[in-house]
This record gives structure tokens, sequence and C-alpha cells, in this order.
């Protein structure tokens, strides 16, 4: 009944639920980036983004030339920054307010004098992941201390199961989305490649065929195919893991918090009972 309650409360965390419907959007608006602004007749010689050269080096006339392949890199790299900022504010909401470390000493404290009421107040300032997991556990304290049908044993394994569920409640919105950016890291890579070595293709092919200069203009296509897709799958990539590197390490901090209050709150009901 515990497990089956404690699955009905909803985290604390802010975030994304489906993310399906964020990779579609940012998949249109790569296409349309690449297609209306990037493809604009203006950017290229006679007006024609086919067959015409980028004009004075324009650079989003040279990115327009990397094929088919830019628009599906342009949709791994704005769904990373687009779950970015979504696992900014989500961290942000599960931070609460206040310093997270300042907030466990103040803990730490109240347990060690054994004052329920100031850590509550506590939890209820802070709010956030932590705040939440805590909260509970003291809650579940309060109520096996004045149970006297349960003996000492049972009263902690009590407490112990109380914050295993209610970290078990927030760790999923912790992680929510991480796995797309993880994949990403690898994806975008991998695609870019695929791009580079399809221009790499054409030009030799221009090179192969030895009719000039028309096979300078299909070289130098060719050439820019590739090294607009590796730039954009290496610029993903790199996003990708910055990304997924500086959030994960967020939810270890968060997760060592609740482990380090969990171990007082425990310690400090074997102290007093």
């Amino acid at each position: 009944m515990a497990t089956k309650k404690a699955a009905t409360k909803k985290s604390n965390v802010i975030g994304v639920k489906s993310p399906i419907w964020v990779i579609l959007l940012c998949a249109v608006a790569g296409f349309c980036f690449y297609q209306f602004v990037c493809g604009a007749p203006h950017r290229f010689s006679e007006g024609d983004p086919v067959n015409g050269h980028p004009l004075n080096g324009d650079l989003l006339a040279t990115v327009y030339k990397g094929g088919f392949i830019v628009p599906i890199l342009m949709t791994c790299l704005l769904t990373v920054i687009v779950l970015s900022v979504e696992r900014f504010i989500a961290m942000w909401s599960a931070n609460g307010k206040g310093n997270t470390t300042k907030f466990v000493a103040g803990i730490k404290d109240a347990l060690e004098n054994n004052n329920l009421a100031l850590a509550k107040d506590l939890c209820a300032k802070k709010q956030g992941v932590v705040a939440s997991v805590v909260a509970s556990a003291i809650i579940k304290y309060e109520q096996v201390e004045n149970d006297d049908t349960l003996t000492k044993e049972k009263k902690v394994e009590a407490i112990q199961k109380q914050l295993e569920e209610a970290t078990a409640l927030e760790m999923p919105a912790l992680q929510q989305n991480l796995p797309i950016i993880a994949t990403l890291t690898t994806l975008g890579t991998l695609v870019g490649l695929l791009g580079t070595v399809m221009g790499m293709i054409k030009s030799f092919a221009a090179l192969a065929s030895g009719d000039g200069a028309a096979d300078s203009q299909a070289l130098s296509t060719g050439i820019s195919e590739a090294l607009v897709n590796t730039a954009t799958g290496i610029a993903t990539g790199a996003f990708a893991v910055i990304s997924y590197n500086y959030y994960s390490n967020k939810i270890d901090t968060l997760t060592y918090a609740i482990d380090e209050i969990g171990f007082c709150i425990v310690n400090a009901f074997n102290k007093t009972h």
C-alpha cells in the first residue's frame, strides 16, 4: 500500500514529459532554417540554390551546400540545445531555494539536537527534491516514534524504506531526457561523419570525370558538403557531451545530499531511542 501511495504522488521536478514533441518541433525548425534561410535564392549566383555558387563566401549558403544531411544534423543540434535548457529548468526546480550545502548542515544540526520541528521548517523553506525527500522521512520518523507496536529495528526499517521510496519517486524526473542527450552525443557525430563521407565521394567523383571547370565546381560542392557536415556533427556531439556530464554531476550532487541526510536521520533515531 505504501508503495502504491508513493507512486501516486508527483515529483517536485519541472520538466518536459513528452520529448518526442520537442524532437518533432526541432526537426521542423531545422528543415525550415535549412530550406528557407540557408537556401534563399539571393545567397547564390544566378539565384539558383541547386546549381549556383554561394555569393562572396556566404556562410549560410555554404551550409546549404552541405546537402540533405544538414537538416538532420540541425535537428540533432537543436534538440540538444532545447533539452539542455529544459534540464536546466528541471535542475533549478529540483535544487529548490537557497544553498543545498547549507541546508544539509542545518538539517544535521537540527537532528543532532533532536529538533524535528526546525528540520521540517528548513525543508518547507528550502523546497526542491532534497527537501521533499527529507520532509517525508521526518514525517515517517514522527509516525514510528509514537508507534508502540513496532520494535526499534522495524521503526528504523520503516524510515529507511520511506527514504528509498521518496528518492525513487524523484530520480526518474531528474534523469528524464538525459538518455536522449546521451544518444545524440554519438548520433550527431556519426551522422556528421556520414555527411563527410558522402561529400568526399562527390568530390572524388568530380575529380574522376575530368571535365575541367565544371568539375572544379562539383569538387568544391563536395568539399563544402563534407566540411559543413563534419563541423555540425562535431558541434552537436561536443555540446551533448558537455550537457550530459554537467547535468549528471548535478544529479550526483543531489543524490549525495539525500544519502548524507538519510544516514543522519537514521543515526539520530538510533541515538535517541
